[in-house]
């Protein structure tokens, strides 16, 4: 189940045969033939279809807020209908919209831009993301990647036909990406260094000590872009948030901030990201959106509006949830034979290791890999969890704690019972 679907992410897709080719057979560019479904969507589908067959499955493996959008948000987007405010937009955003992120870069991490020439606004994060590697990776770029790393980065990274360049981070170092190791891995064909911080799948924070040591490197090799992901910059527990640019603002004309409405917001299917950078950078990127989507949803525009100029008092009640829900999982990961884990600092995720239970073996069925171990705790407990080979670490597995206490507290009776089954002799 899981290990068919996530081996397939993990390996690239095998071109047409060499057999001679019917007139009505789809050929596949070769752009597609580098990618294969997200690992996460993997394991969230197959979730969904045991659910489908009459199975009690308690799904972590979604990385999106149980938390409704907010009323006064959900309400301007609601209001913008009765508007009529459906139509077409400016590709890049509404003015109204660009103003506001501008607004928040300044009032939230002291970084100034131009609305109109440097903001753009996407369908998502997500695609901030894939529209600046498009628009800027040719044949044979690399791009630095730190490992665990969301599962999106190198399949957009091969799609704009650049070459991932993955650099392993340590649990003991935090899973924060040391400087020595990114120097090494920088070479002249290095076009970007991504960074995400809080990170998913760790939860890992950089602080303003990891940023410095990383923007000392990167003031020695001004060939090299950075991409900050900092979508889940308003998740965080005891360490403060820092972007890169707060710590060295002049790295500022080669830096593009991503972020967006879905994590803290809860708009996950609001669908709107946003990001600030160069105006070299943003003009290309505003030509591929103009050619792909014409512009993001109007209504979602104006619902986003209202977030990023409404009161954002919910955010501490809301962290102070995801707070207690992690500290209840770590309690559980101690306590549970085979499992340790790391305390994450930010984002809703655990990113547990699962070293000792590989070797082992449940109800006849041996766990060599992490692979192993999620399926087996679908199948056995009906938990469905991330294997750590999809984020680029293994042997690991991805636990989303955004899920409510009631669901949290049936996970952990089934995950430990699931851990005591394991027979470990071996």
């Amino acid at each position: 189940m899981i290990a068919a679907g996530v081996k397939r992410c993990m390996q690239k897709m095998t071109g047409p045969s060499q057999r001679a080719l019917a007139v009505a057979d789809l050929i596949l560019s070769e752009a597609l033939e580098r990618i294969a479904p997200s690992p996460t969507v993997v394991v969230s589908q197959k979730a969904r279809d045991l659910k489908a067959k009459g199975f009690d499955v308690i799904a972590l493996a979604a990385g999106e807020p149980d938390f409704p959008t907010p009323k006064p948000i959900a309400d301007a987007g609601v209001e913008a209908i009765r508007a009529g405010k459906t139509g077409y937009t400016a590709v890049d955003g509404i003015p109204e919209l660009k103003a506001a992120v501008a607004a928040k870069f300044e009032r939230d991490n002291g970084l100034s831009y131009d609305p109109q020439t440097e903001v753009v606004v996407t369908p998502g994060g997500k695609y901030v993301i894939y529209t600046a590697l498009m628009a800027t990776l040719r044949p044979g770029d690399e791009v630095i990647i730190p490992a665990p790393y969301w599962v999106s980065y190198p399949s957009m990274v091969e799609l704009a036909d650049g070459t991932p360049v993955i650099v392993e981070t340590k649990e003991e170092d935090g899973f924060c990406l040391d400087a020595a190791a990114l120097e090494a891995a920088i070479t002249p064909k290095t076009r970007w260094l991504i960074l995400n911080s809080p990170s998913n799948p760790t939860g890992a924070v950089l602080t303003q000590q990891h940023l410095r040591a990383i923007a000392d490197v990167l003031q020695r090799h001004p060939h090299v872009w950075v991409l900050t992901d900092d979508i889940y910059e308003h998740v965080v527990f005891d360490t403060p948030f820092e972007t890169l640019l707060g710590v060295e603002p002049g790295l500022k004309d080669r830096t593009l901030t991503m972020n967006g409405a879905s994590k803290a917001y809860s708009m996950t299917g609001w669908r709107i990201g946003y990001g600030a950078g160069p105006k070299r950078l943003i003009d290309p990127m505003r030509t591929l959106i103009s050619q792909s989507i014409s512009c993001p949803s109007s209504i979602s525009q104006w619902a986003v509006v209202a977030a990023l100029e409404g009161d954002h008092s919910f955010l501490a009640e809301r962290n102070a949830a995801f707070r207690a829900r992690r500290d209840f999982m770590l309690d559980v990961f101690d306590k549970a034979p085979g499992i340790t884990c790391a305390k994450p600092e930010g984002a809703f995720y655990l990113y547990p290791s699962v070293k000792g239970l590989i070797g082992g073996e449940i109800n006849g069925r041996a766990l060599k890999t992490d692979i192993d171990v999620a399926e087996a705790l679908l199948e056995q407990e009906h938990v469905a969890l991330v294997p750590g080979t999809a984020f680029g670490l293994a042997p690991y597995l991805r636990l989303s704690y955004a899920a409510s206490m009631d669901e949290l507290e049936e996970a952990a009776a089934r995950i430990t019972r699931f851990c005591e089954a394991v027979d470990r002799r071996g």
